[in-house]
């Protein structure tokens, strides 16, 4: 063998072994995420409020709570917490922010210890998240897929939904139907005083995904955590 082909062997032995010591050093260093896809749906809304979002696996409870409120709209100023049945058994699980003076006898688990995956999968689809215990708005949040992540994009992304989110404390569905009522009725007592509370540029109809922004969930914890 001549001496031409024996270090053309060995270049190519080099740049076989170079691609190989990359390659499996890329797959060992970088995090495959899965992104869970969810569809929020505000019970008792017709035409229906809801949004589809798109969350990294990981994500605990309070993360997703903090992701249901962007989504949606709302300004995170009440109480909240996620209601999860077992299936087969009925068992009744509550994962929210135990008050000292509110709740901490019914047994709910803080929700930022707790990983969604360990309620959340294809065989356990749907929890209810409920907002504000006075005005009681109730979302039916249920996984649709599990995805792997795609490169580039930044989660959680909202990617699509329908109609404004309620104003806050309008009495939840009901009393929100009343105010819709009233605002598509200009010879009504309360039209004009509904439209200085909701504001002249409010349309019940409008939602664009595109105009969602998340926070960072672990900012807003600190504040929570700090204030309790």
């Amino acid at each position: 063998m001549s001496r031409t082909i024996v270090t053309i062997s060995i270049y190519i032995n080099d740049l076989r072994n170079l691609f190989i010591t990359t390659y499996l050093g890329k797959l060992m260093t970088t995090k495959i995420t899965n992104i869970y896809q969810f569809k929020i749906t505000l019970i008792g809304t017709n035409p229906p409020i809801w949004r589809r979002i798109q969350v990294p696996e990981e994500y605990s409870f309070w993360d997703l709570h903090v992701a249901i409120q962007d989504a949606m709209g709302w300004d995170d100023c009440h109480l909240h917490q996620f209601i999860i049945i077992t299936p087969g058994t009925n068992e009744r699980t509550l994962i929210g922010i135990p008050q000292d003076d509110f709740g901490s006898d019914l047994g709910i688990i803080p929700e930022w210890k707790t990983k969604m995956t360990k309620f959340f999968s294809l065989n356990h689809k749907t929890v209810t998240y409920e907002y504000d215990f006075g005005d009681s708005w109730e979302h039916r949040v249920t996984l649709e897929k599990i995805l792997l992540a795609e490169q580039g994009i930044k989660y959680p992304i909202c990617i699509a939904g329908r109609r404004a989110c309620p104003p806050e404390d309008c009495g939840g569905v009901w009393g929100y139907e009343e105010i819709l009522d009233n605002l598509n009725n200009p010879n009504r007592e309360e039209h004009e005083e509904l439209i200085d509370w909701v504001g002249r540029d409010f349309d019940p109809t409008f939602f664009d995904p595109k105009l969602v922004r998340f926070e960072n969930p672990k900012k807003r914890l600190k504040t929570v955590l700090g204030n309790l």
